[in-house]
């Protein structure tokens, strides 16, 4: 009885055993006709809707123009009769405001890619009449849908000089912000003169006029041999 018994408990081992095995190696074999599970989207999720408050223009007008505003006037040099006066930044405090405006355009430009109204209510621009210097809100509308690519290249355009002037605060290199000044205002002009007022000499002067404006500074006579 002890021998049958012990023979049979070694059987039915051996079967659990081999039944163990069979269980482990099925899955293995079987998990080729599963299908693969779909790969992780590469595509952000946003944490929740993204809904505009005011028009294009009163976004540029209340946020991203006084940001500029913050790069703009951290470096200029204004000539009076008693001489000339440079402004650069000297505290920890001016830096503090670049750093602020450089952030507020790196940030705020992307809030440009929300379809947004590109006027309030009943503003039509200054587009009436012949000749009108600049477009009428539904134009606008009308020239970004027909060239996405195009509208996206001009806001990853400013927000790139937001993120050149952050590096800049970060190692305090004055010299760099006459060059950001200019490509900051590049930025901007250029995207103006695509959609609000596209074709407008005086415009184009003016662009050129300061670009030449900031391109002196930056070779001022303590410049002299810097390179762009």
């Amino acid at each position: 009885m002890v021998g049958h018994g012990g023979t049979g408990a070694r059987g039915r081992l051996a079967s659990c055993v081999g039944l163990i095995v069979i269980a482990i190696s099925t899955p293995g074999c079987s998990s080729s006709n599963r299908p693969a599970s779909p790969a992780a989207s590469s595509t952000p999720v946003l944490w929740g809707e993204l809904k505009p408050v005011v028009s294009v223009k009163e976004l540029m007008r209340d946020m991203l123009d006084p940001a500029a505003d913050n790069i703009f006037d951290a470096v200029k040099i204004v000539y009076t009769k008693e001489g000339t006066v440079e402004t650069i930044p000297k505290t920890d405090a001016d830096w503090e405001k670049i750093r602020i405006g450089a952030v507020t355009l790196a940030e705020g430009v992307y809030l440009l890619k929300i379809p947004r109204p590109f006027a309030p209510p009943g503003d039509e621009n200054n587009s009436t009449g012949p000749d009108a210097p600049e477009l009428s809100p539904a134009q606008i509308k009308a020239k970004l849908e027909s060239d996405l690519v195009l509208w996206n290249a001009k806001i990853e355009a400013l927000r790139n000089v937001g993120l050149e002037v952050l590096e800049i605060v970060k190692n305090k290199k004055v010299d760099e912000l006459w060059d950001a000044g200019g490509n900051l205002d590049q930025a901007c002009e250029s995207c103006h003169i695509q959609y609000w007022y596209p074709g407008d000499r005086a415009v184009l002067e003016k662009l050129d006029r300061r670009l030449q404006e900031m391109n002196e500074r930056s070779r001022g006579p303590d410049r002299a041999g810097r390179g762009r």
